[in-house]
């Protein structure tokens, strides 16, 4: 019987007003309601990195920083991760790009999905971020969750401030399917990686 993978939830905004909080605790209760997984939170905020300063990437060189490093050894030990994805100008945001830049070779191999919200519910952030994530040598999940328009303005604070709890019978089955995904290729790219 092959363990079940470990799993990060990383929410990916680090602001102190950030939204980011609401999804990343509805997405964290799917994961922890299935028996094929186990998750945990990861908080970009409890990893102040610096700006990306090192010789190379960790594919071709080890990194100086102590919070680099740290940031490395905690992300190395998941087996696929679930990133909960703010979209700022058309994007991912900065403080996720960097923590995407400050490794490498630990996120090889290995699956990603993720959960993004905005207006057209974080779809251009998280384009971008499967784009970065095919260079790191990551798997992207075809599935994720979007929270967009309406159901995104009922449930931000600066709107509607409705649980997420309102909007969630049209969330469920895209994160069933996101979260099947991303378990199916955890389990493949453990087994991949083991026999390498």
């Amino acid at each position: 019987m092959t363990a079940k993978p470990r799993i990060a939830l990383i929410i990916g905004s680090t602001r102190p007003t950030r939204f980011a909080d609401k999804p990343a605790q509805w997405m964290l209760k799917q994961a922890q309601a299935r028996q094929d997984m186990d998750v945990e939170v990861v908080d970009l905020r409890d990893h102040p990195l610096p700006y990306f300063a090192e010789v190379a990437s960790t594919l071709h060189a080890p990194s100086k920083d102590p919070e680099a490093i740290r940031w490395q050894q905690t992300i190395d030990q998941y087996d696929g991760y679930i990133f909960v994805v703010a979209e700022y100008n058309h994007s991912i945001t900065g403080a996720l790009k960097n923590a995407l830049d400050q490794a490498y070779k630990e996120w090889n191999r290995k699956p990603f999905t993720a959960i993004g919200y905005g207006s057209v519910g974080g779809a251009r952030a998280i384009e971008h971020l499967r784009g970065i994530g095919v260079e790191l040598q990551m798997v992207s999940t075809r599935s994720a969750v979007n929270i967009g328009g309406s159901d995104f303005m009922a449930i931000f604070p600066m709107f509607g401030n409705k649980p997420i709890e309102d909007i969630e019978a049209g969330l469920l089955p895209s994160a069933k399917a996101a979260l099947d995904d991303l378990v199916w290729w955890a389990k493949a790219t453990m087994a991949a990686r083991a026999a390498a």
